[in-house]
């Protein structure tokens, strides 16, 4: 239903997209890749008309409805449920059931939805946005990194939504398991074009390695057979008897072309740098309580738990429940009400949260900023961490007040790399990372020698990491000693039905 045909863009003297041919036909479930900067919010807003191609052509039929999710947070009805009844057809006016059904979906109460909207925090805003978008009924709905705003729950109910769509998707998000789960194509922006097939990620990055070896393995072999060429024309061209042949060779190789080497693509390499630790538990918890005002209702009760050596602790569950919370408590950031958190006198920690962003020196460049982590860290160091994390060259002396969000994480992360850690606090870590980012971030914790505990929503990285979970669910917090798949076996989330 929709066919870009020989697109053509540079952007700040980059090129994005060069001869990029893709369509998207009636029925389909289509997933965008590609690494951050390459081009999939570009497609996203020339398919919306707010960014015009160099050349080429974007083809929409006639009539055809496109819905996408708005970040724009305005709200001009008393109540959610009034507000998000905006978002029906017209006609539709009066099947608020549907409101109700996708508002429950999406982790909204049946008081929720008497609320005024702008009681409600951003992301929970953004859920209504959400929304009006689900019960709108377009042709084609455009999802850009929907479940940034969501919580494992949520995540889980609009897969099974996205599932049972019958119109066409376009999906942008670095969580794979969200994305094959729903999609029935996938796509990827990959040297200036695209490639698509039909089925998930692992079938297209399949494809595209196989065709890069092949690529790689006829340029070796025409330029084994152009290297011989050269030699015989070299030794032969001065003599009268061999000159012709020699000339048509010339002509031949000229016509021919040479095939040029596929650029590198750069890889985030991370390696997290662990610390001997002799001793056998790292902390404990003993029944700690917090509330923000210090008195009760307390947002945690009564919690306790013991990290040992290497443990891979996943904290999960509803937003607003109190999982950052929890761990900041468990990493110093905050102190209990009650209770109290016991360290290792000799443990060494570190933290990654999505507020510390805040602690970074915006006049600083991304060098001096991984520098200022440690005083034994030298120039070489940060640099080399620097380019590890996809920061070469110029770009290392970047500003901070210049980055994007998603390259700021990569500093922290950097900051994090730089000193040696026993025990490793991450807050959804993966947020602003591409996918193959991503993997590189879970193979390294995988491989880091002490402990972590994560809070994620990502289903796909607890089913890596996990090996104890603490699962926020059903207005209790409670220790799971197994991994992500044994919980969804034998728990299981209290608001799904089976």
């Amino acid at each position: 239903m929709i066919k870009i045909s020989n697109l053509h863009k540079i952007y700040n003297s980059k090129v994005l997209f060069d001869d990029l041919n893709l369509s998207l036909n009636r029925g389909e479930k289509l997933g965008l890749v590609g690494r951050n900067g390459h081009g999939k919010s570009t497609i996203f807003q020339m398919i919306l008309g707010g960014v015009e191609p160099d050349s080429g052509t974007i083809t929409i039929p006639k009539g055809y409805k496109i819905g996408h999710l708005q970040q724009h947070l305005h709200f001009s009805k008393p109540t959610v449920l009034e507000e998000c009844a905006l978002g029906l057809p017209e006609g539709d006016e009066y099947e608020t059931w549907q409101v109700e059904k996708v508002l429950s979906g999406l982790g909204f109460s049946e008081a929720d939805m008497e609320r005024d909207p702008n009681e409600f925090s951003g992301g929970y805003q953004i859920r209504m946005n959400l929304a009006k978008l689900l019960v709108s009924g377009p042709d084609l709905l455009m999802l850009d990194e929907p479940n940034n705003y969501l919580d494992i729950v949520t995540i889980r109910w609009l897969e099974e939504f996205l599932r049972e769509w019958e119109g066409e998707i376009i999906l942008v998000t670095h969580d794979r398991s969200f994305m094959d789960s729903v999609v029935t194509h996938t796509a990827a922006i990959h040297r200036t074009k695209s490639v698509k097939v039909q089925g998930d990620t692992d079938k297209l990055y399949n494809q595209i390695n196989q065709a890069e070896e092949i690529y790689e393995r006829t340029r070796q072999n025409e330029a084994k057979k152009r290297k011989q060429e050269e030699i015989f024309i070299a030794k032969f061209k001065a003599k009268a008897s061999f000159a012709s042949r020699a000339q048509s060779r010339v002509k031949k190789l000229e016509k021919q072309g040479e095939m040029k080497a596929l650029e590198a693509i750069q890889d985030l390499e991370l390696y997290f740098n662990a610390a001997p630790f002799a001793a056998n538990q790292m902390l404990s918890a003993d029944n700690i309580s917090f509330s923000y005002s210090g008195k009760e209702p307390f947002l945690i009760r009564d919690f306790s738990i013991s990290v040992g050596k290497r443990d891979r602790i996943c904290i999960i569950g509803k937003n607003g429940k109190g999982k950052s919370t929890l761990l900041k408590l468990l990493a110093g950031e905050l102190q209990p009400s009650l209770g109290a958190v016991q360290k290792h006198p000799a443990l060494k920690e570190g933290y990654f949260g999505q507020t510390n962003k805040l602690n970074m020196n915006e006049n600083a460049t991304v060098v001096e900023e991984i520098m200022s982590a440690d005083k034994s860290c030298t120039e070489w160091v940060a640099r080399t961490i620097a380019g590890g994390l996809m920061f070469s060259d110029d770009q290392a002396l970047k500003k901070i007040k210049v980055l994007s969000g998603g390259e700021k994480s990569r500093v922290l992360l950097g900051k994090i790399l730089v000193t040696p850690c026993h025990i490793l606090y991450l807050d959804e870590p993966t947020n602003h990372l591409d996918m193959q980012s991503c993997d590189s971030l879970i193979e390294a914790i995988d491989e880091f020698e002490g402990s972590v505990i994560m809070v994620t929503h990502n289903e796909m990285h607890l089913k890596a990491v996990a090996t104890k979970l603490i699962v926020f669910d059903n207005d209790e917090i409670r220790i799971f000693d197994g991994t992500y798949d044994d919980f969804l076996k034998d728990v299981g989330w209290s608001d799904e039905e089976y």
